[in-house]
């Protein structure tokens, strides 16, 4: 049975032949290992995706066979979705866990900016982000059915496709739940920053960006 629903696809066919302009990769690491919840529905998923167009193209590793490759995209555990220009290996926009439910949405927001290889941020925080110079790490902890945490994770996207010093990870607290736990999660979005500054909630990306400046900050 197809992850997908025919009317959504028909949707997505139109819509990326308008927006889709540069090819893309979306680069999924799986495990052969019983433990791994979601990793055959992820697959499903992103082929499902890329059979709607032919600038999505997928590429497929077994992380235990590929931990040189998984280094390389700074993967450390599974099932870890990525999207990024075509034959560029960089891990910066990264989903732990399958990006589905709301989070659905959010994947395609990510396949279409960066496939035009821009994104919409308010000027506030495209000069706030511009004085990152070091690597920040943006966590963003979600669950399938939070309605809000789509653009969280959007926002942190954002920040990753316009500044190679940033990455945005989705992290699917009910996947990882000893993380998420560990994490102090109790509510989502809750985002933390370099493992540093923490907050719960959907913001502007301007204040979003400001709680980057208050990690990057930390860090000097």
């Amino acid at each position: 049975m197809a992850l997908i629903r025919d009317e959504d696809k028909k949707y997505l066919v139109d819509e990326f032949n308008k927006k889709l302009k540069n090819d893309i990769d979306v680069v999924v690491f799986t495990s052969n290992n019983g433990d791994c919840k979601y990793c055959k529905e992820t697959l499903e998923l992103v082929d499902e995706l890329a059979a709607l167009d032919q600038k999505i193209n997928v590429v497929k590793y077994i992380f235990e066979d590929n931990k040189d490759v998984a280094e390389k995209y700074g993967v450390e555990k599974y099932p870890a979705t990525i999207v990024t220009p075509k034959g560029v290996e960089d891990g910066r926009i990264i989903y732990y866990g399958i990006p589905s439910g709301y989070e659905f949405g959010s994947l395609i927001e990510d396949i279409e900016n960066i496939s035009i290889g821009d994104a919409d941020v308010s000027k506030k925080a495209v000069e706030l982000l511009s004085k990152v110079d070091k690597p920040v790490t943006i966590k963003v902890y979600v669950t399938p059915t939070c309605q809000y945490c789509p653009r969280a994770v959007g926002t942190a996207h954002k920040f990753a496709l316009l500044n190679k010093n940033i990455r945005g990870e989705m992290i699917e607290s009910l996947e990882f739940e000893k993380e998420a736990s560990d994490a102090g999660v109790s509510a989502v979005p809750h985002i933390v920053i370099n493992d540093d500054v923490t907050f719960v909630g959907a913001y502007p990306d301007d204040q979003f960006a400001e709680y980057v400046m208050e990690a990057f900050n930390h860090k000097e």
